[in-house]
């Protein structure tokens, strides 16, 4: 069903690109402390930003090319977009709330709201999608497309293990069958244009979505497999299901007139590791950002391992964490929570099924930083954090507000600029 990291074979469908440089003096001297205020981080544009002095207004050049962009979205079909940080970055990076829920939902939601925003407050826009980076590109795409492209985030346990990127998945497909369900009639009155949905993921948030694209490709009887080794994760010993939106996707996957069945999604991670496979039966695009610099001696596509100790802390290769973050690296449930243990036990076969046995630093040394499936942008940024706590090791620059136009265009150009949308 899920199919292990590819083998550092040259990759199919690979573009090398260098992000553009904000000239402006709050873009060089922006600190990363806040860098989605605007326009004290003014966004970079395609030709240099003025000065105060110049007249150019930074904001509203940024707000013009979310518009440009939202046109083409719009007239490609999207229906919303959303927003899922990666490990670490959610609202129970440990699964302490999570066993909770099952004994006091009200009280789990409660903490999971606090935990979200006490991530926000101190991690700001360094490697987590927040509140404010949704409303800004809402707010600049529905005014290119006259019409409301709601965006919103989406927040998982952010558990660095199997069944937390499993238990995502199942919650994502539970909201995105609900808000197909909500589209109107008129929605789907062309099959040849069906509503679009983007999805947008840091980190092992793509990988989230990997295993969701193969729970809407997968056949009945892998779907059964998948479900039956999470059995003990949503249902208890002596019977009955206390993780309802496991029990509710299961119901959704398999109708196959379901409206989600018709949702046409463009998936779009960042920094994403090359953890699980993806099934096409399960999206429409699919397009990937990795901050890389080619090594010397190595094809452009792979990345040195080890690395130099001053290169990681100055980023100077690149995302280390997308590099290191493959099979070996996950964190163990706690085996006193024994429901959970076994099923990401008993879910980590199934996903890693056919990888073959070997020490982590064997597949490290392979380099391999592109996925088998969709297309490939190693963009070597040219972010101004150049200490470790400002770029996580080049892993968290992604979902600053200062590349958010430049990410938009490039999305509109991959996948959106021939003027024909696949139909799911």
């Amino acid at each position: 069903m899920l199919a292990s990291g590819p083998p550092a074979a040259e990759p199919q469908q690979l573009r090398a690109l260098e992000s553009e440089r904000g000239e402006s003096r709050e873009a060089r001297g922006a600190s990363n402390a806040n860098p989605g205020d605007l326009p004290r981080d003014a966004p970079p544009s395609t030709e240099p930003l003025a000065s105060a002095e110049g007249g150019l207004n930074p904001a509203a050049d940024f707000y013009a090319r979310l518009a440009a962009c939202g046109r083409t979205f719009a007239d490609a079909g999207v229906a919303a977009i959303y927003l899922t940080h990666g490990t670490f970055a959610g609202n129970d990076a440990l699964g302490f709330v999570t066993e909770l829920a099952r004994y006091a939902p009200g009280l789990s939601d409660a903490l999971r709201r606090a935990g979200k925003g006490v991530v926000d407050a101190v991690a700001g826009e360094l490697g987590n999608f927040t509140p404010e980076y949704a409303e800004r590109l809402q707010r600049g795409l529905s005014a290119g497309a006259e019409r409301t492209i709601p965006v919103r985030p989406f927040n998982w346990s952010s558990q660095n293990n199997h069944i937390g990127r499993a238990d995502g998945a199942i919650e994502l497909l539970v909201e995105l069958a609900t808000f197909a369900e909500g589209l109107p009639t008129a929605a789907w009155a062309d099959p040849a244009l069906p509503p679009r949905v983007q999805l947008w993921g840091h980190s092992h948030g793509g990988n989230m979505f990997a295993i969701l694209t193969n729970l809407l490709g997968a056949d009945e009887t892998s779907r059964a497999e998948f479900f039956a080794r999470g059995r003990t994760f949503y249902h208890g010993w002596l019977g009955g299901v206390d993780v309802p939106a496991w029990a509710e996707a299961e119901r959704v996957l398999a109708e196959p007139d379901h409206p989600l069945r018709r949702l046409a999604l463009d998936i779009i991670t960042f920094g994403t590791p090359v953890r699980y496979g993806w099934d096409t039966a399960g999206y429409a695009k699919l397009l990937h950002f990795i901050n890389h610099r080619p090594v010397e001696g190595l094809p452009e596509y792979l990345a040195k391992f080890p690395p130099k100790v001053a290169a990681v802390l100055a980023a100077a290769d690149g995302d280390y964490v997308q590099q290191v973050g493959i099979a070996g690296t996950n964190l163990c449930v706690n085996p006193l929570t024994v429901r959970t243990y076994l099923a990401n036990r008993r879910l980590g076969r199934m996903l890693q099924e056919g990888m073959p046995a070997e020490w982590l630093p064997a597949r490290l040394n392979r380099g391999v930083r592109v996925p088998e499936e969709g297309t490939t942008l190693l963009v070597a940024y040219d972010d101004p954090g150049k200490l470790p706590h400002q770029h996580l090791l080049g892993h968290g620059i992604y979902t600053r507000t200062r590349w958010l136009p430049w990410h938009c265009e490039r999305v509109a150009a991959e996948l959106y600029n021939d003027h024909t949308v696949k139909d799911k």
